[in-house]
């Protein structure tokens, strides 16, 4: 990997062209202005010795829409921020969110596109930045504001609002949208837009739409705009009435526990949580984006929560007069679609007041650290009852040594294995696989596994983007996510179908020398939703390559080891478990990106755990399975409807 590229020094300027004139302005471009500002955004290293850039660099596929503004602009600054080639936009989009992730949102990305398809490619990934409160700044080029050329090429036109462009598309999935129609707009925009990636509250992604006539615009900005700044990250502090309801809920409970989401990790407050939890003697479980906020084996660590939990953390939480929520948003799988917390008050901890209010809870709108520390200070000597938090030390050890059992457990011949053999053979290959490793992946059975199985030693040691579930993102992810921490080792772990969808940012991982092992789980088709298909009554249709209209010559037999050498990376199909941990042996000793494909059981998932997910199933069917699973759909809601009562 080009490190230089990576951290690179503002000072190292190719600004040539333009000079400060007498009267303090400089004359750029739109687009020389968009990426000068971004090249002086500094934020301080993580040890706190220096600083380095805010944006780690802009991944660009160029079109007519912003070659020749942003990309002469881009060429302009290269040496102060990097651009990235990509392979498609959409992915390019998500290794930007997923070095955002990887950073805890403490750096991040820009990403631009020509006005067209390139640009809607941008929205699902805007949308996975939406839901997962991770900043990203979109960069697409647009229509003409002259309008004398319309329609230019690719241009949607609306038919009843002649300001309308395709770009309007990303107005729902932006947290911070605007169209620059005029150069000087930027002084305005520009600052908002850093302020919304920055905020802990408003964080996600920003949408700067940049009109191809106004990028090529001069104007003469200040020249002190452009002056290297260094970002301090907004997260609000606790105020005392939220504190003082939060804190009578809490003295009256006995037995509480505490749900980790993703906040705790993007709020620095990991040690906080370690340290309120031991203190106070509250269990702790972990959502999909908050693993890894707390040791795997940590004493209070009961594990996954919620339609993947495991079965400690899903009983204490049925069985808990209190949940602190922090950090989290809490979706459906974390709540069991509502069904969860059904004994519990709820204290939401949240920068995020939207987030905070959810479940009806009491709002602490706050950042993590702040509000468990003031929380803790106001607690002092008060612990939760003795005999809950032995119980949940105790569900922890047992599911810990299940976990164990399920990932070590013996091969037999000709009987194909699953995702937690896979799981536990790639965490056999290196003893220091629950520090130094990066897991990453987003979408099937594999999330669902992962967030029982994977023991996270460190924070960040697991990436799993399971707020959109976004099939496509994981082998992109794990780009991002090695540009972000290059002296990991990164290990995306993927389905066949999910690979499929996107996997052609193994190319760019090559050339940019972002080495990735990539463990290809291929169970020929869609097998978790096939099985969610089948739970819900339905016949297996349309899923896996056995039960779709095919050809009279058949599925096709995917060589995807052949496949990933064919972009060159280095790759080998693996016959059994044993094969697997021999293959990552090889794979950790690379040079560059591998790929290890394994075939795996589709049937077959972990018993152990989990929780109800409201799926709505047909109240109408000719199919016998169908009206016993809506039955059972039924009974469900009822159930749900008195718990709630």
């Amino acid at each position: 990997m080009n490190q230089r590229a990576l951290h690179h020094d503002v000072t190292n300027s190719s600004d040539t062209a333009a000079q400060v004139s007498a009267d303090g302005t400089i004359r750029l471009t739109a687009a020389q202005a968009v990426v000068r500002y971004l090249a002086a955004q500094r934020v301080e290293t993580e040890d706190g010795t220096g600083t380095e850039p805010l944006f780690g660099g802009v991944f660009a596929i160029f079109g007519h829409g912003n070659v020749a503004g942003l990309g002469e602009a881009l060429y302009q600054y290269r040496h102060e921020l990097p651009t990235y080639r990509a392979h498609n936009e959409q992915a390019m989009a998500h290794s930007a969110i997923a070095f955002a992730k990887a950073h805890f949102r403490r750096r991040m990305m820009a990403v631009t596109t020509s006005i067209g398809p390139g640009a809607t490619n941008l929205v699902t990934a805007a949308a996975l930045a939406h839901v997962n409160r991770l900043p990203v700044l979109l960069l697409p080029g647009d229509i003409f504001v002259s309008r004398a050329p319309d329609p230019v090429l690719q241009q949607v036109e609306d038919f009843h609002d002649g300001g309308i462009s395709a770009i309007d598309a990303f107005k729902p999935v932006s947290r911070y949208f605007d169209r620059i129609v005029h150069p000087a707009q930027l002084l305005n925009a520009l600052p908002r837009a850093i302020r919304v990636l920055t905020d802990a509250a408003q964080c996600g992604p920003v949408t700067l739409a940049l009109p191809q006539d106004v990028q090529a615009t001069a104007y003469d900005y200040p020249a002190d705009f452009f002056a290297p700044r260094v970002i301090r990250f907004h997260a609000p502090a606790p105020v005392e009435h939220e504190l003082e309801e939060a804190l009578g809920i809490l003295l009256n409970a006995k037995h509480p526990m505490i749900v980790a989401g993703g906040g705790v990790l993007y709020g620095h407050a990991t040690d906080a949580l370690k340290t309120f939890a031991s203190k106070h003697g509250i269990p702790v479980a972990e959502t999909q984006a908050g693993k890894s906020a707390l040791a795997w084996d940590d004493p209070l660590n009961l594990g996954s929560l919620g339609v993947t939990g495991s079965p400690g953390a899903n009983e204490i939480a049925h069985e808990a007069d209190c949940v602190l929520a922090v950090g989290t948003r809490l979706q459906d799988f974390t709540t069991g679609s509502n069904t969860l917390f059904t004994k519990a008050k709820v204290i939401g901890i949240n920068a995020n007041a939207f987030d905070a209010i959810k479940h009806r809870g009491c709002i602490v709108q706050a950042d993590a650290r702040l509000a468990l520390d003031a929380l803790s200070s106001k607690l002092e000597g008060w612990r939760a009852d003795t005999a809950w938090t032995s119980r949940a030390q105790q569900r922890a050890n047992e599911w810990r040594d299940i976990v164990h059992k399920l990932t070590n457990a013996p091969q037999q011949d000709n009987v194909l294995p699953y995702d937690a053999d896979v799981i536990g053979a790639v965490q056999r290959s290196s003893e220091r696989s629950t520090t130094d490793d990066i897991v990453v992946c987003a979408a099937g059975t594999l999330p669902a596994e992962l967030h029982k199985l994977w023991r996270a030693g460190r924070p960040g040691a697991y990436h799993v983007e399971y707020g959109y579930s976004c099939m496509g993102y994981e082998i992109a992810g794990g780009l991002g996510a090695k540009l972000a921490r290059p002296e990991r080792e990164v290990i995306v772990t993927v389905g066949d179908g999910s690979y499929l969808m996107m996997n052609s940012e193994i190319a760019t991982s090559v050339m940019l020398g972002a080495k990735l092992i990539v463990v290809v789980l291929d169970n020929r088709g869609y097998g978790c939703i096939n099985r969610l298909q089948q739970a819900c009554g339905g016949a297996p249709f349309n899923n896996m390559f056995d039960d779709c209209v095919q050809a009279p010559s058949g599925a096709p037999n995917i060589d995807f080891a052949a496949h990933a050498r064919a972009m060159g990376a280095q790759a080998e199909h693996v016959a059994n478990v044993h094969e697997l941990e021999a293959a990552m042996q090889r794979a950790r000793a690379a040079d560059r990106t591998y790929l290890i494909c394994i075939d795996t059981d589709a049937a077959r998932t972990t018993d152990e755990g989990g929780w109800w997910w409201e799926v709505a199933v047909p109240e109408v069917s000719p199919r016998e399975g169908v009206r016993r699973a809506r039955a059972d759909y039924e009974a469900q809601l009822s159930a749900r409807s008195k718990d709630n009562e």
